[in-house]
């Protein structure tokens, strides 16, 4: 009975502590959008085109890494070339035709514009290297840091052995660019997590990688409605919770993360919050249940 009564009690000190974590990110994410590093970052990405909801699907299903993602002269033009061989992301462009009419019975002639979605070649940032003696574009400082040091106490294998459980295959790979993980869509169930970060960032990235696989990957769910930043808000957040419920801090990258994704509107974190918690104690309950099982072995 006692041992019953002390699994409840530590469930529902959880269950606050994650709600009262959760509440808090809003209220930086408002800090983060005052500061001088935010202004920064808003000029920075003010240079790259705002693609449509079709558009992002189809960049991501082609390269789950992209992040800033521009055709090839404006990357030149921002001081970066794509480099021979790589392979263009191909989106929908749109144009419009003038068409005049002549009405038969009357002659007039009036004129239409038919709408053209012509394709398009896009590369992502990690395809493109600077160019030698161009001024580099300018990029903003610490909205977002990749955490530095160790995993003391083993979320990433921890994280990996519960993900691996549902299906996923986890492996470490090396991603070009600034891409430190990303999660396939095709139906694969892979998550790849990149072998050149730290393992406090790996572990933290993991979780990230992890509530997609759940909320935005798993098997029947419907991605056609989904948006970019929204989904990014909801993975960022849940590594965030639960990652300090496990010990390890991740501020210094996730509210930056989660500002930029969320383009400061706090409104947008607290209306994901039912959906990032419950991502949190599904995947909390199976580690949970993960140690009980390696403590009985």
């Amino acid at each position: 009975m006692g041992t019953r009564n002390a699994g409840a009690d530590k469930v529902a000190e959880r269950t606050e502590r994650a709600a009262a974590m959760q509440a808090t990110i809003a209220t930086q994410v408002e800090t983060m959008a005052e500061s001088d590093g935010w202004r920064a970052f808003l000029d920075y990405i003010g240079a790259f085109h705002s693609y449509s909801l079709n558009n992002t699907l189809l960049i991501m299903s082609q390269r789950p890494t992209a992040t800033e993602v521009a055709g090839f002269r404006k990357w030149q033009e921002l001081g970066r070339q794509v480099r021979k061989g790589e392979k263009a992301i191909r989106i929908f462009g749109f144009s419009s035709k003038k068409v005049t009419e002549t009405d038969p019975a009357t002659g007039d002639e009036t004129e239409t514009r038919i709408p053209r979605f012509p394709i398009l070649s896009v590369f992502a940032k990690d395809q493109t290297d600077p160019i030698e003696g161009a001024e580099p574009t300018a990029t903003p400082d610490g909205i977002a840091t990749r955490l530095a040091g160790d995993d003391p106490t083993g979320i990433y294998h921890r994280v990996e052995q519960v993900i691996t459980d549902q299906g996923w295959t986890v492996t470490r790979e090396q991603i070009p660019g600034e891409s430190n993980g990303y999660t396939t869509t095709d139906g694969s169930h892979r998550i790849v997590v990149d072998a050149d970060v730290e393992p406090a960032q790996a572990a933290k990235t993991l979780i990230h990688e992890a509530a997609h696989s759940l909320l935005h990957a798993a098997d029947g769910i419907d991605r056609a409605e989904m948006h970019r930043g929204t989904v990014e808000v909801e993975a960022e957040s849940v590594a965030y919770v639960l990652a300090g419920l496990l010990g390890l801090d991740t501020t210094t990258y996730s509210i930056g993360y989660i500002t930029g994704w969320a383009e400061g509107n706090a409104e947008l974190v607290t209306a994901t919050a039912a959906r990032v918690l419950g991502c949190v104690h599904t995947l909390a309950d199976a580690l949970d249940q993960l140690d009980e099982e390696t403590a009985a072995a």
